[in-house]
C-alpha cells in the first residue's frame, strides 16, 4: 500500500541560523560550494521525542507533491542470546517518491545511534522489527514479509512455507520449523528506535545542494537534530578509482594523512564504526605500484579491507559488491545544507588529487590537509 500525501508549503530556513544546524560555509571566494561528482549521501539525524522518521518522510513528500512507500530495511545488531553473535533484522523504512515516481530519499534506522534514545521508553504502537540469525533465511523473510502488515501477521507467509503456525512468546511472534528450530521472530521495537533517522539519497549527478536542502530543510523545520554519534557518509563511484596509482594515493591520504584529514573534516570523536586502514594495505600501497588493476585487486583482496573504516575501500576489490562505490565515512553529522556541500566539495578536491598519478607524500610536522592539495 502506498501512503499518498498532499502538497503544502513550508517556511524557508536560513542554513546559517542556529536552528538549522548549519554554518553557512562557503568557498574562499564567497560563493556557495558546488559539487560535480556523482555522489550518494547518508545523513544521520534524530527526530524529536514523540515523532519519528515517518513524520519526516511525510513532510518531504508533502513539500514535493510525492508519496511515501513503507519498506523493510535490512541491517544487523549484536545479539544478547548466549552463543549467538549477531541478529539480522528488518526494521521500518520509508521511501519518498517524487510526483514522477523517482526516488527522492529513503529514511531508515541506524543502530549506531543510541546515546540520545531512552531504551526504557515503551515501544511505539505499530513499530516492530523482524529478527533472525541466518542470512539466507532472512533474505527469504524479506521477500515474503509485507511491511504494511501488523506484527501479529507479518510472519504468516513464512510460516506457510514451513507448514507451521506462528507461536507467541510473550509479545514476540515466533516461527519455528518442523524440528523446533527458530527461523524468525517479530518483536516490538526497543524504546525510541523510531527516532533514529538515516537519510539516504539516491546517487546525485547535478543540483546536489537543492536536492539535499529539500530533505534537510523539512528536518530542520520539524526540529530534527544531530545525534551524539552522528556522521555523514559520501558514496562516490568506484570505477574511476580502480587505477593502481589512484588506489595508492587513497591509501596514503587516509593513513599517513589521517589526523590532518580528520581535523579538516571535523570527524566526530563519538562516531562509531570508524577505524584506520589495515596495516597490510598501507604497507602494500607504500611499495612498488602494481602493473594493472587485476594484479592489485588479487593482492589486496585478502588483506582485510572492511566497510567500517574512515574510508570504505572494500568495494574496489570485492567482486559483486552491494554498492560499487568508495564510501567516505569520517565526516561529522551535519544538518546545514551548505555545511554538507562544503565538506563534500573538499572531499571532491582530495579525490581529484588522488587521481593525479603523482604520489601523495608523507606529511611534515604540523601539516594541514591543504598541503595535500598543493602538491
Amino acid at each position: 500500500m502506498t501512503i499518498v500525501t498532499t502538497v503544502r508549503t513550508g517556511g524557508d530556513v536560513d542554513p546559517a541560523s542556529p536552528r538549522s544546524g548549519g554554518t553557512g560555509h562557503r568557498t574562499a571566494g564567497g560563493a556557495p560550494a558546488r559539487l560535480g561528482l556523482r555522489t550518494g549521501f547518508e545523513l544521520e539525524l534524530l527526530a524529536p521525542r514523540g515523532t519519528s522518521r515517518a513524520d519526516l518522510a511525510a513532510e518531504v513528500a508533502a513539500r514535493c507533491g510525492g508519496t511515501v512507500r513503507r519498506f523493510f530495511h535490512t541491517d544487523s545488531e549484536p545479539s544478547l542470546v548466549p552463543g549467538m553473535g549477531w541478529f539480522i533484522h528488518l526494521t521500518p523504512g520509508f521511501e519518498v517518491l517524487g510526483p514522477d515516481g523517482a526516488p527522492r530519499c529513503r529514511l531508515v534506522d541506524d543502530i549506531t545511534l543510541r546515546a540520545d534514545l531512552d531504551r526504557r521508553a515503551p515501544a511505539r504502537p505499530g513499530w516492530y522489527r523482524v529478527l533472525g540469525d541466518e542470512p539466507r533465511l532472512m533474505r527469504l523473510v524479506h521477500r515474503l514479509a509485507d511491511p504494511q502488515a501488523p506484527r501479529e501477521a507479518v510472519l504468516d507467509p513464512l510460516a506457510a512455507v514451513f507448514g507451521v503456525a506462528p507461536r507467541l512468546a510473550g509479545d514476540v511472534v515466533v516461527v519455528d520449523d518442523t524440528a523446533g528450530a527458530t527461523v524468525a521472530m517479530a518483536a516490538p521495537m526497543p524504546g525510541e528506535r523510531e527516532r533514529a533517522c538515516e537519510v539516504v539519497t539516491p546517487p546525485l549527478t547535478a543540483d546536489h545542494a537543492a536536492h539535499l536542502d529539500a530533505l534537510l530543510a523539512p528536518a530542520r523545520d520539524l526540529g530534527f537534530t544531530v545525534p551524539v554519534e552522528a556522521a555523514v557518509h559520501l558514496h562516490v563511484d568506484a570505477a574511476p578509482l580502480r587505477v593502481p596509482a589512484t588506489f595508492a594515493n587513497l591509501v596514503r591520504l587516509f593513513s599517513a594523512w589521517r589526523e590532518p584529514l580528520r581535523a579538516a573534516l571535523r570527524t566526530n570523536p563519538a562516531c562509531t564504526r570508524l577505524a584506520p586502514l589495515p596495516d597490510a594495505v598501507v604497507a602494500y600501497a607504500a611499495g612498488p605500484l602494481a602493473p594493472d588493476w587485476e594484479t592489485l585487486r588479487a593482492a589486496v583482496a585478502p588483506m582485510g579491507l572492511k566497510k567500517y573504516a574512515d574510508v570504505n575501500l572494500a568495494s574496489l576489490v570485492t567482486p559483486r559488491a552491494e554498492k560499487d562505490t568508495v564510501e567516505i565515512r569520517c565526516l561529522p553529522g551535519m544538518l546545514g545544507t551548505e555545511e554538507v556541500v562544503a565538506a563534500a566539495a573538499l572531499v571532491e578536491r582530495l579525490l581529484a588529487r588522488c587521481r593525479d598519478p603523482r604520489p601523495i607524500g608523507a606529511p611534515r610536522p604540523g601539516a594541514r590537509i591543504e598541503d595535500v592539495l598543493g602538491g
